[in-house]
């Protein structure tokens, strides 16, 4: 032990500013005993009075306990309770004078009262006829749940009495502890006493000079157990902070466990006091050599005296107010108190005890980060005496608390890139890296050319890339700038970085087939973002695979397994082909392969009309060799001997030319097909766009696609206008004979057209214009002037070539002269009889000769009615009805019908035009109006107007 280092840590003080002090004069008796709780010290003395001392060891008030002696003390710590036994009057031989009270010091005595005196709650009698009289060596007070107290006294004859209960209210139970044979009374003497609580388990040492015994309070009775066979004198016995039992004898201090003995430290001397305070041991030892007192404070877990001092005779110790007080037998006092860390560490780095200031502030349970300080120094100290490694340890230590930059800048030299690298490995098992510090250790690998390290840090043991301990993104980054592109893949898949590993796997080590591979292992959520990112490169190398995973992707093949059949709603939650268009900006063709499949697979895409927009422009684009990639990264063509293969390179590009032409005419035959599967009869609008559709049609000149356009639009002149522009002569009469048939819905004025440019043609046309007129006379579209008129402009066609046409038609007009001459002379005989009639009406009187009634057939007689129709009635066959004749009566009405419909016709102008331009002959519609009366001339206008020949603003129909 006296290898052991001795320390300041402690210094003597008081209040007054003096390190020793004394007993108030007021205390006048001899202290025989004290304790202290409750933030004050208790005294008791010789003369039977209790005093009670502040923290500056100033008397507070004091009162008489006992009439003689107070022998024990001690300050109860939850409730306010002092428990004393002393010595009282000897009023019966019988009666013993020991007796044991407890005073409740929140309680005074009344104001009447001449001292200040606590209450006494209560005052027992120690020694009975079943508990007899001995002496008293030692006294304990243990506080369970209040108000119970377990008071347990010690007797110079080896008998413990314990009086357990309420003791202010007297509920309590007695009972008595055997430690040795009263046989040998002079070693029998209880010493010392010791609880230990462990749960619900109370249990009791007790110390004699001979031995040490362990009771067991929760057996009934109570189980004793001994513990050793050596004991200690009276002030030699304490309790750790642990519940340990600690007993000092002149070779050791011993420690006790309640399987028996612990750990012992051989610190010699007579021990005339023994204590515990914060961890510490406290001694007091006389030195027999010299005769005098050492008081020693002992830090055991770092093997080190705290403070060590010569006192004269102490005679009671005393722990409050987070000090030492140690009382002297002349009644002065030395408080002693700890230093506070800070000074203590100071003390230790100016001697540049590193080592003892850690174990001092980790023993001491300091908060981390002043453990990190201490670190930190002791690291400074090391690296100063270039100790790297060494202070590399010590700063690992710091992780946490010291910032790592500190340390990095440091060990950055090339040197000590192994201390750096070990500093960097444990900074990530802690999960405090940066991405800087991922990027730092993976350079010190990679320098290190320490693959073995490299694969424990990226792979580690058990896969702890999920836990995180480092940066993934830049982990990766390192990993691939240096050429680990293995590591770099591994982690980016344990972390589910798939576009960091399928970059790795296609740009730098150029894995297509895997790439595809891994994306066929995604999620087909994740699959479609890893496709579209790095879908060019695949359709560059691998287009067939790439457009089967597509596939999967945008159809229902992985789920109808297991949902067993197909809906709209699921279809419209799958991938759309649109979204991938942009992977095959290079590839049109494999673009072209991958729509088609799926149009071939699914039919009711939501997507469809922007497929079919780019399926059409890809089928009549004329030239679908889009540079690739590669092409567009690459370098010319190097001079070689081009003379020598020309002649092959023609006929290779020749053989190329004719393979374009026809696929373009297999394509140009797709998008015919498409254009008619994609706007089926029964539907009015395609599933594409129509002015797309038209413009690419006219950009890449195809014809079949504009007609067949024209025509489901119903533009007719459109789809001549086409034929026009291709002097396709013979397609353009077939196409009129298909769409100017009127019976079938066609327009007959297309032939008027198709007259008119053959007229301004320009060249001989006559087998053309016969076959023309053949169809405009039969469907009598045209004036024979008009036909005359058109084809005069044509100063290559003869008259014979209308001839026989003009023949016809002035015979057929002919007829329709006669006809009509008949038709007149008709008219004029039927209006002159009917004007004759109506002047005889007017003129002549009418002769009624009917002796019948037109309605019943009876016999006319009067009243009768007669009309000037030459219908008569009995005017009771009429009824009401006396104005009109019953048999004429529909047919007049039918007549004012017809000619109110003819006068509101002729206000509905829209009418009138409307018969004008879909009649064949829009002038015998108009002589239709003029001939029923329909259009008249008339005006209430100004006379100045008619005279300049404007028409009236009233003139109607």
């Amino acid at each position: 032990m006296y290898q052991w280092r001795k320390f300041e840590f402690f210094e003597e003080k008081s209040s007054s500013g003096s390190s020793k002090t004394s007993i108030s004069e007021e205390v006048t008796g001899m202290i025989e005993c004290c304790s202290s709780g409750r933030g004050k010290i208790v005294l008791g003395c010789n003369d039977g009075m209790v005093n009670l001392l502040d923290r500056g060891l100033k008397f507070i008030y004091g009162f008489q306990a006992h009439a003689s002696s107070v022998l024990f003390l001690q300050q109860l710590k939850q409730r306010n309770f002092l428990v004393t036994i002393g010595e009282e009057e000897q009023t019966s031989p019988q009666l013993s004078p020991i007796c044991l009270k407890v005073f409740d010091l929140d309680k005074m005595e009344a104001e009447g009262s001449s001292k200040t005196s606590p209450v006494c709650v209560q005052i027992l009698r120690i020694f009975t006829n079943q508990f007899p009289e001995a002496k008293i060596t030692s006294f304990l007070v243990l506080e369970e749940a209040p108000p119970i107290l377990l008071i347990s006294i010690g007797l110079d004859n080896g008998s413990i009495y314990c009086i357990k209960g309420d003791i202010a209210r007297e509920r309590i139970t007695r009972f008595k502890l055997q430690v040795e044979d009263v046989s040998d009374k002079s070693h029998a003497s209880i010493t010392g006493l010791g609880y230990k609580v462990d749960g619900q388990a109370l249990q009791l040492f007790a110390v004699t000079h001979t031995s040490v015994s362990l009771f067991s309070l929760q057996d009934q009775p109570p189980r004793r157990q001994t513990l050793d066979q050596i004991g200690c004198d009276v002030n030699s016995v304490a309790m750790s902070d642990r519940s340990e039992l600690i007993i000092g004898r002149p070779e050791a201090v011993y420690f006790y466990e309640v399987d028996g003995r612990g750990p012992c430290w051989a610190f010699e001397g007579e021990k005339r006091f023994l204590g515990w305070f914060r961890g510490y041991l406290l001694c007091v030892i006389a030195d027999q050599r010299n005769g005098k007192n050492t008081f020693n404070i002992y830090d055991l877990k770092n093997r080190l005296i705290a403070h060590s001092l010569v006192v004269k005779e102490v005679s009671h110790m005393l722990c409050e107010w987070g000090s030492i007080i140690l009382i002297m037998s002349d009644k002065s006092a030395l408080c002693i108190g700890e230093k506070d860390m800070e000074s203590k560490l100071d003390m230790l780095f100016k001697k540049n005890l590193y080592t003892v200031a850690i174990n001092l502030v980790q023993s001491q349970q300091a908060d981390a980060a002043a453990t990190a300080e201490v670190l930190r120094k002791y690291g400074d100290h090391l690296y100063g005496k270039q100790d790297y490694d060494e202070a590399m340890s010590q700063y690992i230590n710091t992780i946490g608390h010291l910032e790592p930059s500190f340390v990095i800048q440091k060990f950055l030299d090339a040197q000590r890139i192994y201390n750096l690298t070990n500093y960097l490995e444990k900074l990530h098992e802690k999960g405090l890296a940066s991405k800087d510090h991922t990027t730092l250790l993976l350079n010190c690998y990679t320098k290190l050319k320490d693959v073995e390290k490299l694969n424990l840090f990226i792979k580690g043991e058990d896969g702890g890339i999920g836990e995180h301990k480092f940066d993934v993104e830049t982990a990766i980054r390192v990993c691939r700038a240096a050429g680990y592109h293995e590591h770099a893949m591994y982690v980016a898949k344990k972390a589910g970085k798939h576009e960091w590993y399928l970059k790795i796997l296609l740009e730098d080590l150029g894995g297509y087939q895997e790439a595809l591979q891994y994306i066929s292992s995604l999620e087909p959520s994740q699959a479609g973002i890893t496709v579209k990112q790095y879908g060019k490169i695949l359709v560059e190398h691998k287009p067939s695979e790439t457009i089967e995973i597509l596939m999967r992707l945008c159809t229902e093949d992985q789920e109808l397994a297991n949902r067993g059949n197909s809906n709209g709603t699921y279809l419209s939650m799958l991938p759309s082909p649109v979204d991938f268009l942009d992977i095959f900006i290079h590839h049109p063709d494999s673009l072209m392969d991958f729509l088609e499949k799926y149009t071939g697979k699914v039919k009711d895409s939501p997507a469809q009309v922007e497929i079919h927009n780019t399926l059409l422009e890809l089928y009549l684009s004329k030239d679908l060799n889009f540079p690739s990639i590669s092409q567009e990264n690459g370098v010319g063509e190097v001079n070689g001997s081009i003379t020598r293969t020309e002649s092959k390179k023609k006929l290779s590009e020749e053989k190329k030319e004719a393979d374009k032409e026809k696929n373009r005419l297999e394509r140009l035959e797709k998008g015919l097909c498409l254009l008619k599967t994609a706007w089926p009869s029964e539907t009015e609008h395609p599933f594409f766009e129509l002015d797309l559709a038209i413009i690419l049609c006219e950009m890449n000149a195809f014809k079949e696609g504009l007609l067949f356009l024209y025509e489901k639009m119903k533009l007719y002149k459109e789809v001549i206008a086409c034929y026009m522009q291709a002097h396709d002569h013979k397609g353009l009469i077939a196409c009129c004979k298909k769409l100017g048939d009127s019976n079938k819905g066609g327009d007959p004025s297309l032939w008027a057209d198709l007259l008119k440019y053959f007229s301004e043609l320009g060249e001989d046309c006559s087998k053309e214009v016969k076959e023309v007129l053949t169809y405009i006379e039969r469907d009598d579209i045209l004036p024979p002037i008009v036909v005359l008129q058109t084809l005069s402009k044509n100063p290559c066609l003869t008259l014979s070539v209308v001839k026989d046409y003009i023949a016809r038609k002035l015979e057929q007009e002919s007829k329709l002269i006669e006809e009509d001459h008949r038709a007149i002379d008709k008219y004029q005989q039927e209006t002159l009889t009917m004007r004759k009639e109506i002047q005889d009406l007017r003129t002549n009187a009418r002769i009624f000769q009917l002796s019948k009634c037109t309605a019943c057939t009876f016999t006319l007689d009067l009243p009768a009615v007669h009309f000037m129709c030459m219908h008569s009635f009995h005017q009771r066959c009429l009824g009401d009805n006396e104005k009109e004749c019953p048999e004429c009566a529909p047919e007049y009405r039918s007549v004012l019908e017809m000619k109110r419909n003819l006068e509101q016709n002729s206000k509905s102008q829209d009418l009138f035009f409307q018969q004008v331009k879909s009649s064949k002959d829009g002038f015998s519609v108009i002589a239709e109006y003029f001939g029923k009366g329909i259009v008249s001339k008339t005006s209430n206008g100004p006379t100045d107007n008619l005279r300049s020949g404007s028409v009236a603003s009233n003139s109607g129909f």
